[in-house]
């Protein structure tokens, strides 16, 4: 028979409390959504106002009650609790090196040395140039539609199914499901549809509005000149085998075909200059002209140093006005605004704490990956969360938070905090390299390869081994499908004339 008994357990456990809680959101906010939190702070808060150079500054540590007390959060810790309450350790951080210090002095303020977004210099007719400053498709099509003359019937249709494209330019969706979402009167059959499509897919830019591959690649031909060279053979080969030439078989094609092997490589030639994704040119925008980068590296001396984005740091302060108009209120008026000014100096503490971690966490990066900066990912280090928690003494939660969804803009380009980290491997010599550097030391191998012969995994391995880091031939494999390279079978191309 089983027996119910009780027993005492002493145990601890650790709870954040909301404030901490709502700091350590705020800490892995990337710098868009955290201007957002704060311009919101500032709509719903009286006591808090955006910087204004004219406007006298209302210091949060000159705000006193009537008594004298100090109504200014103390440095101790009155606003938002230190990100060491979240179990870091409680040993004060390593002193920086003297240098660093010394650079951040001399370091000139940011005058837009790496511009944040980039201009396309690629020709274009007009009408794409407006679509690709506009990023919409839709809207490109709709202004290549005015010149036709159509009927009303006509031009709701073909308008109905440019809204259906996805972002390549395809129409992914059946004529049967294009008529139930909305009721046509009198109902439009498939014929009518497809007189709608065969508009749509002569504006702009050929290949839009195919229902597949093969489709959009057929537009893509049939609108070039007919004297075209290969124009022929590719309309057949994309026609009859197309799954054959993303094998780049290209002798089996031409027995296939019953032609020539130079014939199909003319034909490649040209199958190779269109555009699987026509609508791509239309919104494909590199990311980072999104990306607002939280720190800029640049070379003072002989050394990088990191120092932060000023123009992209939200900025807060307290409202004189209101701060007057607390310190004049009764004590019973007073109670009913504390809980407001408290949150306006919290917030104005976090604005502080956050940009600070983030200065220390992207120059204790730069200091350890000085020869990325020099040379490129070839030379990146192999680096740990938790060697630069243990550097700043903080938790190695905290490192990981302040480096989501942060970047650093350099001369070599845009990065992710993030990726600077990476697990060593060790080499012949006995030292250590990075698995960045090893996916570049294939990239660079894979570039200068012979394309009529391209380099097996068994071949990258042996190489890798003679350049001092052994790895499986599984991890050479693992590694050439994370920079998107496919196997030497899809590399092998025949030599053109």
């Amino acid at each position: 028979m089983t027996q119910i008994t009780y027993e005492m357990q002493a145990r601890q456990q650790t709870s954040l409390t909301p404030r901490l809680q709502q700091s350590v959101k705020l800490l892995q906010m990337s710098t868009l959504d955290f201007s957002r939190e704060v311009a919101q702070a500032i709509a719903t808060n009286p006591f808090l106002e955006e910087p204004d150079e004219q406007a006298p500054s209302e210091d949060a540590a000159a705000v006193h009650d009537t008594d004298g007390d100090m109504l200014a959060m103390p440095a101790g810790g009155d606003g938002p609790e230190s990100y060491a309450d979240a179990g870091e350790p409680a040993e004060h951080a390593a002193p920086e090196p003297e240098y660093i210090a010394a650079s951040q002095a001399d370091a000139p303020a940011y005058s837009g040395d790496y511009p944040t977004q980039r201009n396309a210099d690629q020709p274009d007719s007009d009408v794409g140039q407006w679509a690709r400053s506009t990023g919409n498709l839709q809207q490109a099509l709709r202004a290549d539609l005015c010149s036709y003359q159509l009927s009303e019937r006509e031009r709701y249709l073909t308008e109905y199914i440019i809204e259906a494209l996805d972002d390549d330019g395809y129409l992914r969706v059946p004529f049967a499901e294009l008529a139930n979402v909305k009721e046509f009167s009198p109902p439009v059959g498939d014929d009518e549809w497809e007189i709608a499509l065969r508009l749509v897919q002569q504006l702009s830019t050929p290949g839009l509005a195919a229902r597949n591959l093969t489709e959009c690649l057929t537009l893509q031909l049939a609108a070039l000149p007919d004297d075209t060279p290969g124009r022929a053979m590719a309309t057949r080969i994309i026609g009859e085998a197309l799954e054959r030439l993303g094998r780049c078989d290209y002798a089996g094609l031409a027995k296939a075909m019953g032609c020539p092997e130079e014939e199909i490589q003319e034909a490649c030639l040209l199958i190779r200059t269109l555009a699987p994704r026509p609508g791509g040119r239309y919104t494909s925008v590199d990311p980072s002209c999104y990306v607002i980068p939280d720190a800029f590296v640049r070379k003072i001396g002989r050394l990088w140093v990191a120092t932060t984005n000023e123009e992209a740091t939200p900025q807060a302060r307290l409202n004189s006005t209101y701060a007057q108009l607390f310190r004049q209120s009764r004590y019973g008026e007073r109670s009913l605004m504390a809980q407001a000014l408290q949150e306006a100096r919290w917030l104005m503490r976090s604005l502080e704490q956050r940009k600070s971690t983030i200065q220390r966490v992207a120059q204790a990066i730069v200091a350890r990956q000085q020869t990325f900066f020099d040379y490129g990912e070839i030379a990146l280090r192999p680096m740990m969360l938790s060697e630069i928690a243990d550097e700043l003494g903080m938790h190695e939660s905290t490192i990981s938070r302040a480096t989501s969804n942060k970047y650093l803009a350099s001369p070599r380009g845009i990065y992710e905090f993030k990726s600077f980290f990476s697990r060593e491997l060790a080499t012949q010599s006995g030292g250590t390299c990075s698995a960045v550097a090893v996916r570049a030391l294939i990239q660079e191998m894979i570039d200068g390869e012979n394309p009529k012969e391209p380099l097996s995994d068994v071949v990258l391995a042996r190489k890798l081994a003679r350049e001092g880091v052994v790895v499986a031939r599984r991890t050479v494999s693992k590694y050439r499908s994370q920079i998107k390279c496919p196997p030497a079978e899809l590399r092998r191309r025949p030599a053109y004339p």
